[in-house]
């Protein structure tokens, strides 16, 4: 029987340029091996044949992106992930990490030099500010810190000539304030610095960063993109030039490869992640909406949120409002501890992004080592705690914390 017009089913699929973000995240980037299988293959072996010796000097001289040489170097299986969550993210490429801190570690440190200087916000999660307060400093970069919801303080600090990348949590962690992030853009634009933006809280569905004018989009993928508490993992997405020319030579020599199966686990995660993160976001809206107003509760954040300082902006520069919600109770540490105690559905853990709804309290976790007036500046209260909502049922959940906020508030 003849295969005339047969459809190629091994290689790399391609896709129409007009499909979906949905569409992408299932298929862009598929390597089939010459067996044809449905599910991506987890390529897990350290190293690659070569057919001759003058086969593999040319592959060390410049190795195709659909030839390998070292599994730090490059795998089958993550370059599927990369070039997936490239396509969700419509960067020109992307670099596979072994954690979100690796990859926020690798874009700046490949692109940062002695003498270089950095604005970043200071509303940062506390590897973000050590990274930037006791690494980038240690190596002659200076940094500058602002408050990332004031444009004045961005414009005084950015200095054409001088500054090399503005940084900054699109929304941050864990008071969820939102960067104006068109308008940094420009202003890092007119003087020469490159956008290096922490989007996960918004995840890869809810915000065109190309069209805000980021330069490199960095994520935890263990947040969202697993979303199952499963693996750890990271990426950096950029144009072709940076990530193959500055990130790359930076992180194939310094060994923060992301493994071949956690590359699987997040390509698997990836073809849920509309499904999932949808619902998360509905269901945090709900439940930031089903909170304002109950008895022990001084404020709800939450993006969407109408009484959210910037819910406007918000609103402009994202879809929804993503899966967390920040929740401040009156009466401090001591009835955030019993808030958290009450609770029977939601877990204790430092997390976000997970299918499971988990809480933590950032004052004595995430955030412990900043200085009470750092703390205090940054709206890190001691009644304060984040939730990251999950796939349960939505009244379970707001049953489960008024039931703790009830207890709370009993005891007071």
């Amino acid at each position: 029987m003849s295969d005339t017009g047969a459809k190629k089913s091994v290689g790399l699929k391609s896709l129409p340029d007009t499909v979906s973000v949905q569409t992408r995240a299932v298929h862009s980037g598929t390597r089939r091996s010459q067996y044809g299988e449905v599910s991506e293959a987890i390529f897990m072996t350290q190293g690659f044949v070569y057919d001759s010796a003058e086969a593999a000097e040319a592959r060390f001289i410049e190795a195709g992106r659909e030839e390998f040489i070292y599994a730090r170097y490059g795998n089958p299986t993550v370059a599927m992930f990369e070039d997936r969550i490239a396509a969700i993210e419509g960067t020109e490429d992307a670099f596979a990490t072994a954690s979100g801190m690796a990859a926020v570690n690798g874009a700046l440190m490949s692109m940062l030099r002695a003498g270089d200087h950095v604005v970043s916000a200071r509303a940062l999660f506390g590897s973000c500010l050590y990274i930037l307060e006791e690494i980038l400093t240690r190596y002659g970069v200076e940094v500058t810190f602002v408050d990332g919801d004031d444009l004045t303080q961005w414009e005084a600090a950015i200095i054409k000539g001088k500054t090399r990348a503005v940084f900054f949590e699109s929304v941050s962690n864990p008071t969820l304030q939102v960067v104006d992030i068109a308008a940094v853009a420009r202003l890092a634009h007119d003087a020469g610095a490159l956008v290096v933006v922490d989007n996960v809280f918004a995840s890869p569905l809810f915000q065109d960063n190309r069209k805000l004018g980021v330069d490199v989009v960095i994520y935890s993928t263990t947040k969202h993109i697993d979303g199952q508490g499963r693996c750890l993992g990271g990426v950096i997405c950029g144009t072709r030039a940076f990530i193959r020319k500055t990130v790359e030579p930076y992180l194939k020599h310094t060994g923060a490869a992301m493994s071949p199966f956690n590359a699987w686990v997040m390509l698997k995660g990836l073809e849920t992640l509309h499904l999932r993160v949808n619902a998360q976001a509905d269901t945090a809206l709900a439940i930031a909406q089903g909170l304002e107003g109950e008895t022990g509760v001084a404020r709800v954040l939450y993006p969407h949120l109408d009484s959210h300082p910037q819910a406007m902006l918000a609103r402009t520069q994202m879809q929804k409002g993503g899966t967390v919600i920040a929740i401040e109770l009156e009466g401090g540490r001591d009835a955030a501890f019993r808030f958290l105690n009450a609770l029977e559905i939601i877990t204790i853990s430092n997390n976000l992004g997970d299918a499971k709804s988990i809480i933590t309290h950032p004052a004595t976790t995430t955030h412990q080592r900043l200085p009470e007036d750092q703390k205090q500046h940054l709206g890190i209260t001691s009644g304060l705690v984040r939730l990251s909502v999950g796939l349960e049922d939505v009244n379970d959940l707001l049953r489960d914390l008024k039931h703790a906020l009830g207890a709370a508030h009993a005891a007071n």
